[in-house]
């Protein structure tokens, strides 16, 4: 096809991207079309997350402060219109996913490879975390691919060492430097992923209930909630409780302010 055939519904190819949203209901209910979509679109954009997350891993691969800043606060911007997007599910009232919430089968959001992906790129290797891949069987090889490198707060500190710096000096040094405002970016990112989480936690509760397991065999929001507090930033974190004499590692948890 020539750039001059190209159109709009060729382009994005909408045949078939329209052609995806594949009720499995029957007869089909009119709100499973609305559950598919938030979770595709959810997809697609971590796709795109993914990809600004390689260029953030190899700016800082290079030791290029600013074009990690690029990235972070590409990431960051995505990370809001995916935390945002999921609320749609407000919309779904709890009778009417029990009514074709038994033809999802074992399905589960816990099987999301890209998610799995951005949380290992992100730096996730706790153990409960590693728990939930294994018990998938084999590890994917685009997760794995993220496990076998290093993790987000890992080259950052490197990049702060090359520096010269301490994580304590970016804050009380001459500055505000570079380095200060990438570190406060990917707290941000961290933030923002709580956030997304925490929304989840609460739609979950909202449709099915606190108790309710979910499709996947998992605890359903009980197995959602053990995961808001996880962090990929555990340093960030630990820096800033310093300043008000918290002993190292206690500000490893959900912060609060006083």
């Amino acid at each position: 096809m020539s750039e001059s055939t190209v159109t709009y519904p060729s382009y994005l190819a909408l045949d078939e991207l329209l052609s995806l949203q594949r009720a499995r209901s029957s007869p089909e209910h009119p709100d499973e079309l609305l559950f598919i979509v938030v979770h595709q679109a959810s997809e697609l954009w971590f796709k795109v997350i993914l990809q600004q997350l390689d260029g953030l891993h190899d700016a800082l691969q290079q030791r290029d402060a600013a074009m990690a800043l690029w990235y972070m606060k590409r990431v960051n911007g995505l990370m809001r219109i995916v935390s945002e997007q999921i609320t749609s599910l407000e919309l779904l009232p709890p009778q009417h996913f029990a009514q074709f919430r038994g033809y999802l089968g074992t399905s589960s959001g816990s099987q999301s490879v890209q998610f799995r992906a951005i949380e290992a790129a992100s730096g996730l290797r706790e153990s409960h975390f590693m728990h939930a891949l294994a018990e998938h069987g084999e590890v994917p090889a685009q997760v794995a691919r993220m496990l076998e490198r290093k993790t987000l707060q890992e080259l950052f500190l490197e990049n702060v060492a090359h520096a010269g710096m301490t994580l304590e000096g970016l804050y009380t040094g001459p500055g505000p430097t570079m380095l200060f405002f990438l570190a406060e970016a990917l707290l941000e990112y961290e933030m923002q992923f709580a956030q997304w989480r925490f929304k989840h936690v609460q739609l979950v509760e909202r449709i099915i209930g606190p108790n309710t397991g979910g499709t996947g065999g998992t605890l359903g929001a009980r197995y959602l909630q053990r995961t808001i507090n996880q962090r990929f930033f555990p340093a960030l974190w630990e820096v800033r409780a310093r300043f008000f004499g918290a002993p190292p590692g206690e500000s490893a948890s959900a912060p609060t302010s006083r």
